[in-house]
């Protein structure tokens, strides 16, 4: 009885995500687990910047320590509210606690907002400063000279890569931790994976980069993001067509989306991207400055359109479509269980 009631808090988790999304008043577990790497991390390249080896294997113990501490959270809270038979108090703390493991309502209306602002028919230089702003939370490439349509084209880059590690990687962990709770509730639960996953992200997206230090205490980051998200992200590219209007194109859209998404040196965020370029019919890629210098991508979908606000509204009820079609069949697969 438990496990159901587990399971109906994580559908009430989505909803609430969908509709509210991350609520102010509550301080959200990436900024605990954000401050904890950004000051371990200081720690080893203020102190061992120029020892490649020690960087090599403080970013394992940044990882690992990030990632286990989350868990340990996690699996604590669901083991009291599983033997305190369904305790109120900590079924609100997996509640919210699994609501900020996923991002649909904060990823989607950001975007939104951009699109909206740059579809103005007069942009002001004060405006078009305040876009600049927002995009560059949302990407790590630098856009300070980027034109408006370049803009549209990160952020919808962002938006399609992201949703992968800020919304299906997440569901997808949540619920492999439901259907381990099904045999025993000393398994990894589904607050203790949607942690865990949410600390690789995080993790992933503040050090593992490939440049400076970073390429080596940010090393393991990368690596074991990579791996977790594997999965997700496959399920994605095998899953979107269906709830496009495309549906009738699936193994085409899927056979291009996979052999222009693997050329990224990230194929995970490639396929993510290429798979709703292809089913919102639009071009991905191209020139970016990354670090000083600028990195040509692959272009993905070379005949579609170019990004516009019709096309990200697109997007965003692909990304909605496709999270209620993964419940359905998630709730099929843990009753049949």
């Amino acid at each position: 009885m438990a496990e159901i009631n587990l399971y109906f808090i994580f559908i009430g988790s989505i909803g609430f995500d969908l509709l509210i999304g991350d609520p102010r008043f509550i301080i959200h577990p990436v900024q605990i687990i954000g401050i904890y790497i950004q000051q371990i991390t200081n720690f080893f390249i203020h102190n061992f910047k120029e020892n490649k080896k020690i960087l090599f294997w403080g970013g394992l113990f940044v990882a690992l320590s990030s990632i286990g501490i989350s868990f340990v959270i996690g699996k604590f809270i669901e083991l009291v509210f599983l033997e305190s038979n369904s305790n109120l108090v900590f079924g609100i703390l997996i509640f919210f606690g699994l609501s900020s493991c996923i991002a649909s309502k904060s990823l989607t209306s950001s975007v939104k907002e951009i699109s909206s602002l740059i579809n103005r028919s007069k942009i002001d230089p004060k405006t078009e400063k305040l876009v600049r702003e927002k995009v560059q939370r949302i990407v790590s490439r630098d856009v300070s000279l980027s034109s408006l349509e370049h803009l549209l084209r990160s952020s919808s880059e962002s938006l399609t890569e992201n949703s992968v590690d800020g919304i299906f990687g997440p569901l997808f962990w949540i619920f492999i931790g439901l259907v381990f709770m099904k045999f025993s509730i000393f398994l990894p639960g589904p607050l203790s994976l949607g942690f865990s996953y949410k600390a690789i992200s995080t993790l992933d997206s503040m050090i593992g980069y490939k440049y400076d230090q970073y390429k080596y205490i940010g090393f393991f980051s990368a690596k074991i993001e990579d791996y977790s998200t594997f999965i997700p992200s496959r399920l994605v590219l095998l899953t979107l067509p269906l709830v496009s209007s495309k549906a009738n194109q699936y193994i085409s859209i899927i056979k291009k989306s996979y052999f222009e998404g693997s050329k990224y040196n990230s194929p995970n965020s490639g396929i993510s991207e290429a798979v709703f370029a292809y089913t919102s019919n639009i071009k991905l890629g191209g020139k970016s400055k990354y670090n000083n210098q600028i990195i040509e991508k692959p272009i993905i979908n070379p005949n579609g359109d170019t990004c516009t606000k019709e096309k990200i509204n697109i997007i965003c009820q692909l990304i909605l479509k496709l999270q209620l079609l993964w419940i359905i069949f998630f709730t099929l697969i843990f009753f049949k269980i």
